[in-house]
């Protein structure tokens, strides 16, 4: 069972939780900080940044048995691009 808990940073109530051994953190709650009416649209900007997309290919090489590098690749050169944007095609039936 998940250990869930809140903490407030600057008037902004942040969610988290503890599952397995694994915490996770709600940015959805942290990018209200940044824009209270759209929270998503600076999720969205935030995974469009070159930065992002390379940290979340280390933590992927590191943690993912099944992650594909040469797949990644092509996510890497495009981000930072103002044509890039990083979704799930698995849902969609593309």
């Amino acid at each position: 069972m998940a250990k869930q808990k809140e903490i407030i940073v600057k008037d902004t109530t942040i969610r988290s939780f503890s599952e397995n051994g694994w915490d996770y953190i709600c940015i959805t709650d942290i990018a209200r900080q940044k824009n209270a009416e759209d929270p998503n649209g600076v999720v969205g900007n935030w995974m469009r940044n070159r930065n992002t997309i390379e940290y979340l290919g280390l933590w992927e090489a590191l943690n993912n048995p099944h992650f594909n590098p040469l797949e990644f690749e092509g996510f890497r050169s495009q981000a930072g691009l103002n044509a890039f944007t990083l979704h799930n095609t698995k849902n969609t039936g593309k």
